[in-house]
C-alpha cells in the first residue's frame, strides 16, 4: 500500500474500515477452520474410546478367566479370585474412560489459536487508532 500524505480523512477512514472488514472476515475464517479441526478431534477421540471398548471386552473376558484360574490355583477361593480379577478390570476400564473424557474436555476443544489471534488483532487495532 502506497502512503500518500495528500489523502483526505474520509479516504483514510474508508481504507481503515476496509482493512478492519477484511481482518474480521479473516478471523471468522480462522475460527471456522479451527472449530472444524476441533470437531474432527472430538470425533477421533470418541471413535478411539468406542474402538477401545469394543476390543477390550473379549480380551478382558479371556484375561479375567485366566487371572481367576491362576488365583484359584494359588489357593484362593473361586469367588475371591473372581472379585480380584473384576476389580482389576474395573480399574483399567475407568482409566480408559478418563483418558477418553480428557480428550473431549472443554480445554482440549477450545479454539485457542483463534482466541489468541483475536486478542493480537484487538491490540493492533488499538495501536492503529492512536
Amino acid at each position: 500500500m502506497k502512503l500518500d500524505s495528500s489523502r483526505s480523512i474520509p479516504e483514510l477512514f474508508s481504507d481503515a474500515m476496509g482493512q478492519l472488514s477484511k481482518l474480521v472476515s479473516n478471523e471468522f475464517e480462522l475460527a471456522r477452520v479451527e472449530l472444524s479441526d476441533k470437531v474432527s478431534q472430538m470425533g477421533r477421540g470418541a471413535a478411539m474410546m468406542g474402538a477401545g471398548a469394543i476390543i477390550l471386552i473379549p480380551a478382558l473376558v479371556v484375561l479375567l478367566f485366566a487371572a481367576s484360574a491362576a488365583l484359584t490355583e494359588a489357593g484362593l477361593s473361586e469367588s475371591i479370585s473372581h472379585l480380584i480379577s473384576g476389580g482389576c478390570a474395573l480399574i483399567v476400564s475407568v482409566a480408559l474412560v478418563l483418558i477418553g473424557k480428557s480428550r473431549l474436555s472443554g480445554d482440549a476443544l477450545k479454539p485457542s489459536v483463534t482466541l489468541d489471534q483475536v486478542e493480537r488483532d484487538k491490540m493492533a487495532v488499538r495501536e492503529m487508532v492512536r
